[in-house]
This record gives structure tokens, sequence and C-alpha cells, in this order.
């Protein structure tokens, strides 16, 4: 109910890779916490993306402390099977998620925090924002001028060619997203992909040479011990990571040109109800597909937090606010930050960073999540 109201030492918000990487890790040192999930079911949020994802990273670099991902090595899992490894690590590990249950404010209060929700109010010594920033779609003003029949849509809402109405489709962003919706949507419209290059990998990485040997030097090696923000030039790359969204991974340049997809410059406005390109040239399609990123959306925060820029592990997982963490957002501790293999490390920091607070004061709640099995 609306009107209930607990102490706990220790909510975790979202149920993803992030925040079960968190409880495992806080289940461990026997600490007492929650995690509150918004979705009905652990896994929801992978398994809402569009149909035909699938993960960067092969099945290797996929799973999270003490569990695999049961799958091949060099296989690369789709989103469903990523929502459903969830779901099963939340079991195996019997931590304590409850589901359908949305954080509405965070805010100081006393010596902890109060958690406001959607089923009561929390008291909580600690909080752990386990989310990406990318939580809110961004799209320009100027979509609002698009023509009424036009279809538009967020790579968030989208899934599948099934949704958009006959005729062309415009995609704008031509990051990881917009490259991999404009191949998803090309056999059945034509498509423009729409935006600055934002550069790519050197190589395939469905080869086997990719598998063994390229993907583990560059996700393992580069992006989890090199770009980090204990390396020089890993401070020096965070902004791009940040900021400006990472290279093309499976879908290159030349893949879009052979297909058919036509590249065209960004989007700037609309004119007569129709998309214009920067060189003025406008669009005649029936479809658009914002591929334009997101804002990390965290203003149930009501405390000074970073933005997603400053917002790091730089000098420890904690923040200005006493008892405040995050785990997920891009490159809090390095370029694999956002990923599932760097999930577990960032939240093994801050889980130790918790049970020293817990260990200087008495806990406010004696009750623990169950024992959690070593890793096998």
């Amino acid at each position: 109910m609306k009107d209930d109201h607990e102490s706990i030492d220790t909510v975790v918000v979202g149920a993803g890779q992030a925040g079960l990487a968190t409880g495992y890790h806080l289940a461990r040192r026997g600490l007492a916490f929650a995690i509150l999930e918004a979705n009905d079911r652990v896994g929801d949020s992978w398994r809402r993306r569009w149909d035909s994802l699938r993960l960067f990273t092969p099945a290797r670099y996929d799973g999270l402390p003490g569990m695999r991902f049961p799958a091949p090595a060099h296989h690369y899992p789709s989103k469903d099977e990523m929502g459903d490894f969830l779901e099963r690590y939340a079991r195996r590990f019997d931590l304590p998620v409850r589901t359908g249950v949305r954080v509405e404010r965070v805010a100081p209060s006393g010596d902890g925090l109060r958690v406001e929700t959607s089923a009561g109010v929390i008291d909580a010594r600690q909080v752990v924002v386990a989310m990406a920033n990318f939580q809110r779609p961004k799209v320009p003003e100027f979509a609002a001028d698009l023509d009424a029949g036009v279809v538009q849509l967020h790579s968030a809402a989208y899934r599948s060619p099934g949704q958009l109405r006959e005729g062309g489709v415009l995609v704008v962003g031509a990051g990881n997203s917009g490259a991999e919706i404009a191949m998803d949507v090309l056999p059945g419209h034509p498509t423009w992909l729409s935006g600055r290059s934002t550069g790519q990998i050197p190589f395939d990485i469905e080869t086997s040479l990719a598998r063994r040997l390229l993907m583990p030097l560059v996700l393992r090696v580069l992006f989890h011990h090199v770009l980090t923000l204990a390396t020089p030039i890993g401070r020096k790359a965070r902004p791009g990571f940040v900021g400006k969204g990472g290279p093309l991974i499976r879908t290159k340049e030349r893949d879009l040109l052979r297909a058919g997809v036509r590249r065209v410059p960004a989007t700037v406005g609309v004119r007569g109800g129709r998309p214009v390109l920067a060189d003025g040239t406008s669009l005649d399609v029936t479809n658009v597909i914002w591929c334009t990123g997101y804002r990390s959306g965290f203003e149930w925060i009501d405390a000074p937090i970073p933005d997603e820029h400053d917002l790091t592990h730089l000098h420890g997982p904690g923040t200005a606010v006493p008892g405040l963490y995050f785990v997920g957002p891009h490159f809090l501790y390095a370029a694999s930050s956002a990923m599932v293999q760097g999930a577990g490390r960032d939240a093994g920091r801050v889980a130790r960073a918790i049970a020293a607070r817990a260990a200087s004061r008495a806990p406010r709640r004696a009750r623990t999540p169950a024992a959690v099995a070593e890793a096998g």
C-alpha cells in the first residue's frame, strides 16, 4: 500500500545487471537490503528493446559475479536471452527483488535517505542507484512540427518494422542503435540514415579471429583495464564515451552502403511537415525513428548530484550526498562500466564502501538476505 512505511539499511534502485550485481556483493557481506524494480519482471528492461537486438559482447563477458552466462563463449546473446539470464540470476542467489515498485523520489532525511515509492516510503541509510544514464528518450523540439501522418518512434519504443507505415523511413542518429535499426527496417522500406559518423572499430566482430583474439583485447584489456579513471589515457578518453557515443561495433558504414541504406547529413528541422537535412534537402518520408539518445533522467533524486559528465568513481564510489551511490552509468570507472562485464567490478566497489560505512555505526535493521553461494 502507498501508506506503508518501513526501514531498510540499503535500497538498490533497479534490478538490471548493475542492481543484481550490487545485490550479490551486498548479500555476500551479510548486509540488509532490498532491490526495487519498476518492471513487473526481472529482465524486462532488456526484453522490451527491439526484436533483432543482440549484445555486442560475447557470452564469455556477459556473466555476472558468481554465475557465467549459459551459452557458448563466443555466442552473442539476444536481448531476450539476456533478460532471462538476469531473471535466473536473481532466483539463483535469492536476491530480495521487489518487482512492480517504482521509485518516485529519493531525498536526504535525518542521517539517511527517504525513498518514496509507488508502494510506500522507505527510510534507508544507503541508496544505490543502479541504472544506466540513459533513462529519458530525447527528441528535438522540431519533431512536434512533423506532419501528423508521419509515424514517429524513439529507438526506446521501436520493436520491429511492423510498427511502421508503408513508405520511406528516416532514421535520425547514426550511432550503433541507428545503424542497426536502419538495417532492420531496410528490407521493407526505402531507408535514410541521418547524422555524423561516429567512427567504427576496424574489424568484423563475427569472425573467428575477432571472437577469439580481437574482442578479448578490446573488451577485457582495453575497455576494462586500460581505459579507466586510473590511467591518463582513460581520463582523456572518457569525455568521448560519455558525451558523443561510441564507434559502430557490429554494423559498419560499408555494410550500410552495400545494403542500400542512404547516408545523409544531420536532420536540422521541418519544412511543410517533412524533415529537413543540413544541406537543405526535404525528405518525403512516412516514418521517422529517433535514435537521438537519452537524458540521464535522475530528476527524481532530490539532492545535489553531478551530471552524467562528472559522475564517476574517481575519488571513490560515494557522492557528496552521504549514503548515495551509483552503479551502471557510462564510464563510471572504466569504458566497461555500462557493460555487463563492468557492472560486477563497480558494484563490488560500492558494496565495500557500504560495508565500511555500516561497520562504523549500528545497523538499523537486523534482517539480512539469504546467504549467497560462492562462485563455482
